[in-house]
């Protein structure tokens, strides 16, 4: 309500819930060419989206050769895998700050992208999932003469959509929310991410609240619009995925 209003009211009426009139120049001074808001949603987009498809694609596949392929060290491998779980993140952030700078990613979106693009509990999820469909299946697709890829891309695959939803929404909400690696990691305005660049702006405009509630605002849709649409996928894919160990 706050980003509808105009900057008069919110002085003269703070307690006001409603406004008045429905004032759109707030979103229009933001996404226009003053403060250029729309470079952040171009930056946030396309590391989300890099970072989910990439994860979308190792996640599938370590998950669906630790729940149906047999090969040596197999369960070593994949406890090995969730034990990386116990490693808080903030460990590892100045040996990935050290390497990127070895490498000459620092200030380029390549030092958020690269450490996303694999995910242990997107692993752990699909391998839960993968061990629920029936092992007939598979069995009938090499009767059939299908190979071992074409058995997970055209048999397999396809019956985990909802715990691929779940993987989406969670990567995706994580990165688009993700405030501490690009604050470390990038040093460029032109760089910035969606929760960078909205903490600079509310620093720079903590006067101007109808701004800083319209930058908010539209930080939030894109979260709040994946989550409607894929609701009750996500909801299922975390639920099946705690059925069978």
């Amino acid at each position: 309500m706050i980003s509808f209003k105009r900057p008069l009211e919110l002085i003269l009426e703070p307690n006001r819930i409603i406004p008045r009139t429905m004032y759109l120049k707030n979103y229009i001074l933001i996404l226009g060419a003053k403060y250029r808001y729309y470079i952040l949603f171009i930056n946030s987009i396309k590391i989300s989206v890099i970072n989910v498809v990439g994860n979308l694609v190792t996640s599938s596949l370590a998950g669906y050769a630790f729940a149906r392929l047999k090969f040596k060290g197999r369960d070593f491998f994949f406890l090995l895998i969730l034990a990386t779980l116990m490693i808080p993140p903030q460990v590892t952030i100045i040996p990935r700050f050290i390497l990127f700078h070895w490498m000459g990613l620092v200030d380029t979106h390549y030092s958020l992208i690269l450490p996303g693009l694999f995910s242990v509990i997107g692993t752990f999820m699909m391998r839960q999932f993968f061990l629920q469909i029936p092992f007939e299946l598979s069995e009938s697709a090499y009767i059939d003469g299908a190979s071992e890829y074409r058995t997970f891309f055209q048999v397999i695959f396809p019956l985990a959509k909802p715990a691929i939803i779940s993987i989406i929404v969670i990567n995706f909400t994580w990165h688009w929310n993700d405030f501490q690696n690009p604050l470390i990691f990038l040093r460029s305005q032109k760089l910035f991410t969606i929760p960078l660049g909205l903490n600079f702006f509310a620093e720079e405009n903590d006067t101007q609240l109808e701004l800083v509630a319209t930058a908010s605002v539209l930080s939030s849709l894109p979260m709040i619009v994946v989550f409607i649409i894929a609701q009750r996928h996500f909801i299922t894919g975390l639920t099946s995925g705690g059925i069978k160990g």
